[in-house]
């Protein structure tokens, strides 16, 4: 089992200096847009992931006007308790640590409090670009495949080195084609693993994204996921021989498994083009749900839900729904904010559940 009891804020975002306490497994968050509801679950985040959920910059989790911030959690752990710890310091290093022992890597620290994170931005899983899918199914598998995780930190760093040597060939007019033969002997291996644990992943996540769709939407209807890679008709090394004169014109790595795409459509048609406010909505909660699946069966336990204003355009039954899955169906520890305090409380008391509300 897996469960936060405490976290304690230092000059983080609107927070100079402020602690809570979490007493049951439901918490809601309630307070008015600007209060600071997102920002306590992005501290969350951060005692999970070592980074912001909304915002890729350190800095820009420091309190206006401060020069660093301290994040400290308890957690339990199987029957165990841990002091987590995230500092920015002012000179900008990051520091993170488990009981009182620091990481030399913070890639070591995924996975530990796997969570599941669903917001009002994430809608760009649904209607953007195929990087954005691809984003989603990094995190995803990174929290339950360590060897996955570093794979895709060697092709991320091997990539960028291979993009800025075929940018250079354009601009110096010379071409060491000896330097991107080694470079691409480098993406092989990773780019190989990475393509086999997702093809082996999305054999059963794909069903099951499907199936919960159509429990949440509450009506069968034809919607299709499938799973592209160049990699499927080709090896990475015969991918990457044919594709580099394109590459060299193009002064970029035009393929391999960072151009890999995660298809939905609709009765034939592409989901984001023609999919209702409704549907988006629906395959959003199907994704992060599944993924809860996932990540219960690969550690044993539930992860951390974080739920942030997900409740907005949503009709009553649809929320009736979505909360007795995460709440009722679900045994992990869930977080859920909220503008409209009765609200909430209306629907968590009809599930007959344990919880605790926090006004801010």
């Amino acid at each position: 089992m897996l469960a936060l009891r405490s976290i304690s804020l230092l000059q983080y975002k609107n927070y100079t200096n402020r602690s809570f306490d979490f007493t049951e497994r439901i918490v809601g968050i309630c307070g008015n847009n600007g209060v600071g509801k997102t920002n306590l679950l992005d501290a969350i985040h951060y005692l999970c992931f070592t980074k912001s959920y909304f915002t890729r910059a350190d800095g820009n989790s420091v309190q206006q006007g401060m020069n660093g911030f301290r994040i400290e959690g308890s957690f339990v752990l199987d029957g165990r308790q841990e002091k987590t710890v995230c500092i920015l310091r002012e000179t900008g290093k990051k520091e993170f640590a488990v009981n009182d022992q620091p990481y030399d890597k913070f890639s070591q620290h995924i996975g530990r409090y796997p969570c599941v994170v669903i917001a009002p931005d994430d809608a760009v899983l649904i209607t953007g670009g195929s990087e954005e899918r691809r984003k989603f199914m990094d995190a995803l598998l990174s929290q339950v495949d360590a060897e996955y995780l570093k794979h895709l930190i060697v092709y991320t760093k091997v990539l960028q080195q291979r993009n800025s040597l075929l940018k250079s060939f354009a601009e110096t007019e010379k071409k060491d084609l000896s330097l991107l033969d080694v470079l691409d002997g480098q993406l092989g291996k990773p780019g190989e693993y990475i393509f086999k644990k997702r093809k082996e992943f999305f054999v059963s996540f794909l069903p099951q994204v499907k199936h919960l769709y159509s429990s949440i939407a509450m009506q069968p209807e034809d919607i299709t996921l499938l799973y592209e890679s160049q990699l499927l008709q080709s090896s990475f090394a015969e991918l990457i021989s044919a594709m580099r004169q394109k590459d060299i014109y193009a002064c970029r790595s035009t393929s391999g498994i960072h151009r890999d795409e995660l298809d939905i459509t609709l009765g034939g048609q592409a989901f984001r083009n023609i999919a209702s406010q409704g549907q988006r909505k629906s395959l959003l909660f199907a994704l992060k749900l599944a993924e809860m699946d996932v990540l219960k069966k690969e550690k044993g336990f539930p992860p951390l839900l974080l739920l942030d204003d997900v409740f907005e355009k949503l009709d009553e039954s649809r929320i009736s729904n979505l909360l007795h899955k995460v709440c009722v169906e679900n045994e992990g520890h869930v977080f859920i904010t909220d503008t409209n305090e009765e609200r909430l409380k209306q629907h968590l008391d009809a599930l007959a559940v344990k919880y605790q509300l926090i006004s801010l």
